[in-house]
């Protein structure tokens, strides 16, 4: 950027408002740091990590419980979501279901059928995630290039799977004991 748009921004129209340092070293922060206050005594220096460490997410009181309750919202109403489809899915296959049953499946394997069928719905939900955060990312990108880059780091991908799975069994298990104790005559019969 212009250093005139800076200092607008800054409102040091006139004045230097910052100078940034790049060290051949960065071992050697620390020395420079001090060599720097040693000259111009009443000058505020920092580097660069201490500035992202005074803005993460960890030093905002209360960001980090609200982050959790924010998740634990969202894996609620995932799993709830799941529930309900998983639920909604039993009741059409209730036929098959009292086929199965009638055919000699154990409760045991008719609860392992609906439990692996919302494993996959939760691995998929979990691509198509991830998929989407791509495709968001460039589309801000593309139309609001001024914004706040978007971060998407591969390291939380297992860790969003498990929870999205997670949460899609745990919704699919009530629905699953349902569809287990369901009686071969009844379903056979169900229209």
């Amino acid at each position: 950027m212009p250093i005139k748009v800076v200092q607008d921004f800054d409102g040091t129209a006139g004045r230097v408002a910052q100078i940034f340092l790049k060290l051949d070293n960065p071992a050697n922060t620390n020395a420079v740091i001090d060599s720097i206050k040693a000259l111009l005594p009443g000058y505020y220096v920092i580097s660069v990590d201490d500035v992202v460490s005074a803005t993460s997410a960890d030093n905002v009181p209360f960001l980090r419980p609200l982050l959790n309750v924010i998740i634990g919202v969202a894996v609620l109403i995932g799993a709830a979501v799941a529930s309900l489809s998983m639920y909604m899915a039993i009741q059409q296959r209730t036929r098959e279901i009292g086929i199965l049953k009638s055919l000699g499946a154990s409760k045991l394997l008719v609860l392992k059928i609906i439990l692996l069928e919302a494993l996959f719905l939760g691995l998929g939900g979990s691509i198509l995630g991830i998929g989407f955060s791509f495709l968001s990312r460039w589309l801000l990108a593309r139309f609001v290039p001024a914004s706040l880059p978007q971060a998407i780091v591969p390291q939380w991908w297992p860790i969003a799977g498990a929870i999205a799975m997670g949460a899609a069994l745990l919704g699919a298990l009530y629905p699953g004991m349902l569809a287990a104790r369901q009686d071969p005559i009844e379903a056979l019969a169900y229209e």
